[in-house]
């Protein structure tokens, strides 16, 4: 095991969360501080991967749409194409050594997939793997979105796990411009009006289990300052 922090950052709007990423990753790299996993709820947002760079053919909803749903659009630079985030979904950015993954980015990749997969199954959800496609399943239904990078051998990024958002902000896009399948939540499946709250815990027990990580819980408050004293 490996000690680590976990950061629950609350509400946050994408952009700042991304800001935040880069430094926290920055800080890793140097040893300045230890594994990070940060663990966040964004405002709503479509944030468009590698794949879908100066392509919007995945972004289904016109200017005026997104303006009136209140849905921003950023450019990142994590592999993948078009994905969804907002209020009711549990998003994690773990800012990790790969080289405690053998520098293999796949093998982390679905390590990310199998502990949200464990931590689906303790609400009695039978989720699953469906190649070649990335992230987790129900069925033919997306129920987490999974887009990665690693810089200087330091991941970012991660997971976005529905538990209870609104599914329709996911018809103005194709998610990860995958036409054929759709995508479903935690409380769709349960039909219970779950929180996030009652599924943080869980995932983040999940990831140490997979991820071999020894969590140190940290306020946002914390790290903002631990980051300016280092």
């Amino acid at each position: 095991m490996r000690d680590a922090w976990a950061v629950d950052l609350g509400r946050m709007p994408y952009r700042p969360a991304w800001d935040l990423q880069r430094k926290v990753g920055a800080a890793v790299l140097d040893g300045r501080i230890p594994d990070t996993v940060l663990l966040v709820e964004h405002t709503p947002v479509y944030t468009l991967g590698r794949a879908a760079h100066g392509q919007f053919t995945n972004l289904v909803w016109d200017r005026d749409h997104l303006a009136q749903e209140g849905i921003d659009v950023v450019e990142v630079d994590r592999g993948g194409d078009i994905t969804y985030h907002g209020p009711g979904q549990l998003v994690g950015y773990p800012i990790l050594h790969l080289s405690a993954y053998d520098n293999d980015l796949h093998r982390y990749l679905r390590n990310l997939e199998q502990a949200l997969i464990n931590a689906l199954g303790g609400f009695h959800i039978a989720a699953m793997r469906v190649p070649p496609h990335t992230g987790v399943w129900v069925g033919d239904e997306k129920i987490a979105a999974i887009g990665v990078k690693a810089s200087q051998s330091i991941t970012q990024h991660g997971f976005a796990l529905n538990v209870n958002p609104n599914l329709s902000h996911f018809t103005g896009i194709i998610p990860c411009g995958i036409r054929d399948k759709g995508v479903t939540s935690m409380a769709a499946l349960l039909n219970e009006a779950l929180t996030i709250e009652q599924v943080k815990s869980p995932v983040q027990s999940s990831l140490a289990d997979v991820l071999q990580l020894s969590f140190t819980q940290k306020s946002s408050a914390d790290l903002e300052l631990l980051l300016t004293q280092v």
